[in-house]
């Protein structure tokens, strides 16, 4: 063997040489033991090739699995998710139960897994199929199942969950789960969303107004000669409303439709990493121009910014696109009135009644001002 002093090799030619050094080299001590290895499969160690040698692609390690949620066993026991999952097996076999998202008198949600896919299953809860409005929730399910399964053949222009499996004779629907969390968890929320998702949810809802899909996919699901009748008959609407309201409807007769979600609120909309997402598509249809916008401006009242930016948006389009968010939104702040102002409301509720009832005289003085300019 060589002494560490001395070179292998002899001297290149051409190249000076560097004088010795009379400094005393330091020997390496004892080196630090390694740690023990784990057991199983042992990599080798990186190293650096010699020539001629190919350098191997090290192996990359594999991603650990998703973890998957913990299975609320209580929730699932009770009567009514026992049925609804009786339901929802027999179209998805595969189907793994998780967690019960939601349960009311007129729907059931369960989380779940249909091998690695993570899915959300919708049934009618046995009080809705034995209440009073058993004929108009089950109608509306289905119209979900059929507006479900008419996007599978025309795609929107919007994110939305993709179908799984439907029953549209018990009324389940199996939709995929989609990550993120909702624009809102109230319908008038107190905290508005960021300008940022604002300005994201309006670009969606603009996207999907502009979509043209075939015109027998969906239907008409707001008469509007008739609401103004019913909240006329009710008080809500004065006899110069009602008058001022079929005026702009006389001057809209020759106006195109619009495609709209029809319940484009706040806690519909999942703001997930890719941008935001629409669910629950029962009251999707052809609309008057500006439905959806005027459903956003009656329930951001807390956000002066985002009204203003929705009444420019509502406006892009002239007078006559105007003239429609104007019918749209009087007819959508009476709904609101008749669904919170109801007797023993508390204060919170009442405050927010006085809201609604400032924003309807505002909406007012709107619709006649526009019957004035025409």
């Amino acid at each position: 063997m060589y002494s560490s002093a001395t070179s292998p090799t002899a001297p290149r030619t051409g190249i000076p040489q560097r004088p010795p050094s009379s400094v005393a080299v330091r020997r390496p001590g004892p080196k630090p033991a390694l740690p023990a290895r784990p057991a199983g499969r042992i990599e080798a160690p990186a190293y650096l090739p010699r020539a001629g040698e190919r350098l191997l692609r090290p192996r990359m390690p594999q991603q650990a699995a998703p973890v998957a949620e913990r299975t609320d066993t209580v929730a699932l026991a009770t009567p009514a998710v026992r049925a609804a999952l009786a339901h929802i097996t027999r179209i998805c076999p595969a189907f793994s139960a998780r967690q019960v998202l939601r349960e009311d008198g007129a729907h059931i949600l369960i989380t779940g897994l249909i091998g690695r896919t993570a899915v959300v299953a919708k049934c009618l809860s046995p009080q809705a199929v034995q209440g009073e409005r058993r004929a108009v929730l089950v109608e509306r399910f289905r119209r979900e199942v059929a507006i479900y399964r008419g996007f599978v053949r025309h795609r929107p222009s919007v994110r939305m969950p993709r179908l799984v499996a439907a029953d549209h004779d018990r009324c389940v629907l199996v939709l995929e789960r989609i990550p993120g969390r909702p624009a809102a968890m109230e319908r008038h929320p107190a905290n508005a969303p960021t300008p940022g998702e604002v300005r994201a949810i309006l670009g969606s809802i603009r996207s999907l107004n502009l979509w043209r899909p075939p015109v027998d996919v969906f239907h008409q699901p707001l008469d509007y000669q008739f609401e103004i009748g019913r909240y006329h008959s009710v008080g809500q609407l004065t006899d110069r409303d009602a008058s001022d309201l079929r005026q702009l409807l006389h001057g809209l007769s020759h106006t195109g439709w619009q495609l709209c979600h029809g319940d484009a609120l706040l806690g519909n909309i999942m703001l997930a990493p890719s941008g935001p997402v629409l669910l629950d598509w029962e009251q999707a249809g052809w609309y008057l121009p500006g439905y959806d916008l005027a459903v956003l401006w009656s329930v951001l009242s807390g956000d002066t910014a985002a009204r203003r930016q929705i009444s420019q948006l509502a406006q892009l389009d002239g007078t006559v696109a105007r003239d429609a968010f104007l019918v749209n939104l009087v007819l959508v702040l009476m709904r609101e009135l008749r669904i919170y102002d109801v007797p023993g409301a508390g204060e919170e509720q009442r405050l927010m009644i006085r809201r609604l009832y400032d924003d309807a005289a505002l909406a007012r003085r709107a619709v006649r001002a526009a019957v004035g300019t025409r």
